[in-house]
């Protein structure tokens, strides 16, 4: 039998709550990977809704995407030394809340490592068939620094410093995920599931009163039963090197990157998944608890009282474990 995770908290649904009629599944392409969408009781909204989610999902690319040039990412990323811009409302808002996950986590989750990512070959320039030279990950450490953004909430601007080039890439999809949830729910439409490259969000029931019921990633891996999760009004986001790698002189190097030296997580931790009601936290906070490790990452989740997952690799086999916010949820 599977292990399941049920929210410590779970809205009252009376008898005329539940969803009626068929599931509406929309799906389409976005920030360079899939999105998803099920609804439960939209009727005949199919056309115009994904009207709205595509529109929506554009607005998010055209502010926070570091692949299109044209976005206000990249246009921060090229501005001049020294100049302060204020930020589009999802660029500030998504910025603020990966620097507070950096600045409670000792750094590790940062927005300023672009520079870095694209080293590594993660990022517009393409794929790298080696691990970069010493001097220039040095410099590209040197550029970064979230600090380094003096963000003024007050007015939602933020410095560039010189050199310091974003890259949300570890928040972003979470954070598209709340915002199509919330057009979702502005419509009228509070029974659904959105998925957005792996980071989803439920609300509500599917019809029949079931929790929109999601797997873990990565379980299967462990020779045991694999864990689910019901995702009532909750959110699940994960980090690990199996998603993006590369592999030199017999060695991988996965996509998640340590602030801390500039270089690929140590492969030990393979996976962390994060539950959160925010996708956006859920996102953020998995990257931050993939880059502290196996025991500092699992020591931060207890002490915040972060739900996580982590699966860790221990004599060549894979070990699930769960922070004590998540071991509350098993039931």
């Amino acid at each position: 039998m599977r292990r399941v995770l049920i929210p410590a908290t779970v809205a009252p649904i009376g008898p005329g709550g539940a969803p009626a009629g068929p599931v509406l599944t929309l799906a389409g392409r976005t920030m360079g990977t899939t999105w998803s969408v099920r609804c439960a009781g939209a009727g005949g909204e199919g056309a115009s809704l994904r009207s709205a989610i595509e529109a929506e999902l554009a607005r998010l690319v055209a502010e926070l995407s570091h692949w299109e040039p044209a976005s206000a990412l990249c246009r921060f990323n090229r501005a001049e030394p020294g100049s302060r811009h204020v930020l589009p409302d999802a660029l500030f808002t998504v910025l603020d809340a990966a620097c507070a996950i950096a600045r409670d986590t000792g750094g590790a989750c940062d927005p300023t490592l672009g520079a870095l990512v694209d080293l590594w070959g993660f990022g517009p320039p393409g794929p790298v068939a080696a691990p970069p030279a010493p001097d220039s990950l040095a410099a590209a450490r040197a550029a970064a620094g979230w600090e380094r953004l003096a963000l003024d909430r007050e007015g939602r601007s933020a410095l560039q410093p010189g050199g310091l080039s974003l890259d949300l890439s570890a928040i972003a999809k979470g954070y598209a995920v709340d915002r199509v949830s919330e057009l979702l729910s502005g419509r009228g439409l509070v029974h659904h599931l959105v998925e957005i490259g792996g980071e989803l969000r439920g609300r509500g029931l599917k019809p029949g009163r079931e929790p929109w019921w999601v797997a873990l990633e990565g379980g299967e891996g462990t020779g045991g039963p694999g864990t689910v999760v019901a995702l009532h009004d909750l959110a699940v986001a994960g980090s690990g090197e199996y998603r993006r790698f590369f592999e030199h002189g017999g060695r991988r190097y996965g996509h998640s990157l340590d602030p801390r030296t500039g270089r690929p997580v140590p492969g030990d931790l393979v996976a962390v998944s994060v539950l959160h009601a925010s996708c956006m936290m859920a996102d953020g906070l998995a990257t931050a608890l993939m880059a502290l490790g196996p025991e500092a990452g699992p020591g931060h989740a207890g002490r915040h009282r972060i739900a996580a997952r982590f699966l860790t690799r221990e004599e060549g086999r894979l070990v699930e474990r769960f922070s004590p916010a998540a071991e509350a949820m098993l039931a």
